[in-house]
């Protein structure tokens, strides 16, 4: 597979930004979880939205009031989810799991 051509100076930098942006969202998403503004359903509801979508879902678990990492491995594996798995690509089962074990707690 052929290498994409280099970009330039000003294509780079519009790269950069747009990816500091995305950070950005993605750290104020998590944020508005631990402080309970948002919640787990909403973001589920909204991983057609490109920031949400790239989310791993890990880190989205991690960021939940009362879950660690320990506890999020241990939802994730009890709901079959790869570690590597972002939001958008959970499956209606695994995010039905996912619900129903945080209703529990």
């Amino acid at each position: 597979m052929p290498l994409p051509p280099p970009l330039s100076e000003e294509q780079r930098r519009q790269a950069l930004e747009k990816a500091a942006l995305a950070r950005r969202k993605r750290v104020e998403l998590k944020e508005q979880l631990k402080r309970g503004e948002i919640s787990l359903l909403d973001l589920l509801e909204r991983t057609d939205d490109a920031v949400v979508g790239k989310m791993r879902v890990s880190a989205v678990l991690e960021a939940l009031p009362g879950v660690g990492r320990v506890r999020a491995r241990k939802l994730m594996e009890r709901s079959e989810i790869s570690e590597s798995r972002r939001m958008r690509g959970l499956g209606a089962k695994q995010k039905e799991h996912l619900l129903g074990e945080l209703a529990r707690r």
